[in-house]
This record gives C-alpha cells, structure tokens and sequence, in this order.
C-alpha cells in the first residue's frame, strides 16, 4: 500500500502542476486580449482625431482662403504661405514635452543627410503644390475648387500602387473610378461655376489645370510621406512625426518666401491689408486662422497616413468635400447647380465605399487574431 501511495503522489503532483500551468497561460492569454483590445480602442481613438483635424482644418483653410481673395486679397504667394506658415504654434510641444527621448539604440541608425533629403524634398513639393492650389482657389469657385480635389485621391492610389505596393480590391476600384468621374464632370461646369463673367475663360482654365496639377502632386507628396515613414523614418514615435511636419514645414516656408519676394508681391501687402473690406483686424485674424487651420489639417493628414495609408488619408479628406461647398453657398452664395450635386454625390459614394473596405479589412484582420490566439 505505502508503495502504490507512493506512485500515485507524483502522478496527482504532475496533474496539478498542468493545472497551475494552463490556468497561467489561461491567464495570460486573457491580459494579451484585454491589452490588444486596448490598443486596438486607442487606435481608433488617434484616428478619430486625426479624421476631425483633418476635416475641421479644411473646411477652415479653403473657406478663409477664398474670403481673403473676395474681400480684396491678391497675392497668391500670400494664400500660399498661409498654407505652411503656421507651423510655429507647433514648437509649444517641445517646450512641454516630457519625454522627448527615444530608445534610438534599438533601432537601425540612419543616416542624418538621406533624412534631410527628405524633408527638403517633400517641403519643395509641399511648397509647388500649395501655389498651385492658391492659383485654384484664385480663379474657381469654392465648390468647384474642392471637388476637383477629390481626384487626388486617384493620384494617390496611383502613385500608392508604383511606390508603396499599394494592393487595390474591387471596392478601392470603384471608389478611385467614382471620384475620377467626379471630378471630370466639372469640366463641363465652366457657364454655372461662372455665371457673372467675374473669372475670364482662360482663367477659369488655368485655374482648373492648377487644381488638378496641385491635386496630382497632393496625391504624389502623401504617398512619398508613406514611402519615408516605412524606409527612413522608422522610430514611430510622435515626436518624429512633429519633426517632419515642422522641418517639411519650415523648407515649404522658406521656398514660398523666396517666391513671394522674388515676384514683387510683398510690395502691396501693406495697401492690401489698408483696402480690406472688412477692415485691417479682419485681415490679420483672417490670415492667422487660415494658417492655424491648415497647420491643424497637416497634422492630421501626417497622423493619418503614419497610422493607416497615404490612401486612406486621402479617403478622408475627400469625406470631408460636401462641407465646403455647402458652406461656400452659405458664404460666398455660390451656385450649387445640378452637375455639382451629381459630382459630389459621386464624391460621397466612392468614398464610402473606401472606408466600407477598410471595416472589411478591419473584420478580417480581428478574425485572423483570434484563429492564431486559438
């Protein structure tokens, strides 16, 4: 008997040792759920954000953008700027930051002069495309100026496809044909989107050439911004993102500096702001706001496309365009003809198809979670 009680004791130890050691991956498992569902809720929250600077920024830069040419403004230099220059409300963070250091040994080092390249080249190509856009702003209608944006979004998934290996589904497909279609139907709206003659035909040409040509090179810079994050940029850290907002900033910056003085427009400033139809208070307010909104946009849009895509920054974007022209009625008293309903319902339905695709995505990527954690 005492030996059998003997064999028997190590057999119940065994079991009670598999015991403590399935309730401990058990365990374990749980808190690994808990904290992926955790970040995972903090994921979304950071992208809600994101998604309303984005939005909020937008809606405020193009309607201030346009006020200022309404009420007397001239400079296209000037709304140019306006669209970079705000960065210096950004520099708080550094003086606030607590934790402005990063475990840099654990990641591979780079090299200072290919980050600088890049900085400096996505602030040049920030600084082209913002002129391109003033000259747009200039010479169209609010309304027909934002829909034209939407075609960056096809730029994008083009030059998403060639640089980031961008993999596109029928719903991306449809979603990039749809707001092409968009914007070509507005090619056809030049007697509603300029019915008093104000804007001469060569102008209303070359504002829509600009608009689109600043809308091809929108689409080019957030996919090159993709294309750093993932071969340069590496840390992913949100200090980093600030650096290259404020050092693409600040090249953008000086570029259009050297644009706006070398052109003669900073001459007229002064009688500029003097002749203001709403008055000099106005003017300043006018262009501070209009350089705030667009520095607030430009943080979401790099938030953005680090969290997600280039591609689904730009879905984003374009989700936003049915505020503007609504509220460019409201303002401007902008018509709002039946090509422009059509074209931004084109707007809404390729768009939501877009993100339909990212909760599809979103759907398989948690059911391929839980078949691994099984």
């Amino acid at each position: 008997m005492r030996e059998a009680h003997q064999e028997v004791q190590p057999l119940i130890i065994v079991e009670e040792t598999k015991e403590a050691n399935s309730t401990h991956n058990t365990k374990n498992t749980n808190q690994s759920t808990l904290l992926s569902q955790y970040n995972r809720y903090k994921w979304w929250l950071r992208i809600a954000l994101y998604t309303m600077f984005v939005l909020v920024g937008q809606s405020v830069a193009v309607i201030l953008g346009r006020l200022y040419y309404v009420k007397g403004g001239k400079s296209r230099w000037m709304v140019s700027l306006l669209q970079v220059a705000g960065f210096p409300i950004l520099l708080v963070y550094y003086c606030i930051s607590k934790n402005l250091t990063t475990n840099d040994h654990q990641i591979e080092p780079r090299s200072s002069l290919i980050v600088a390249a890049v900085y400096v080249s996505l602030g040049l190509i920030t600084a082209t495309l913002c002129f391109l856009i003033s000259v747009g702003v200039q010479y169209l209608p609010v309304s027909t100026m934002t829909l034209i944006s939407a075609s960056q979004l096809a730029f994008n998934a083009f030059f998403s496809f060639l640089l980031n290996s961008q993999k596109f589904t029928p719903m991306t497909i449809n979603c990039l044909v749809l707001l092409t279609i968009s914007s070509v139907l507005l090619v056809f709206n030049n007697d509603s989107a300029n019915p008093t003659g104000v804007v001469s035909e060569v102008k209303y040409v070359i504002g829509f050439i600009c608009s689109i040509a600043g809308a091809a090179m929108t689409g080019l810079v957030y996919a090159l911004t993709q294309l750093a994050f993932r071969k340069v940029l590496k840390r992913g850290t949100f200090k980093e993102n600030m650096d290259l907002i404020i050092c693409q900033s600040i090249v953008a910056t000086s570029a259009t500096l050297v644009g706006l003085f070398s052109s003669g427009e900073w001459k007229g400033l002064t009688k500029e702001m003097e002749e203001y139809e709403l008055g000099k208070v106005s003017y300043i307010m006018t262009i501070a706001c209009d350089a705030i909104g667009s520095q607030v946009c430009l943080i979401g849009v790099i938030g953005l496309i680090f969290e997600v895509s280039s591609l689904f920054c730009n879905a984003i974007i374009v989700l936003g365009l049915p505020v503007v022209p609504v509220l460019s009625v409201i303002v401007f008293h902008d018509k709002m003809d039946g090509v422009k309903v059509i074209s931004m319902v084109l707007a809404i339905w390729g768009t939501v198809s877009y993100v339909y695709q990212q909760y599809l995505d979103e759907r398989k990527s948690k059911t391929d979670t839980s078949i691994t954690n099984e």
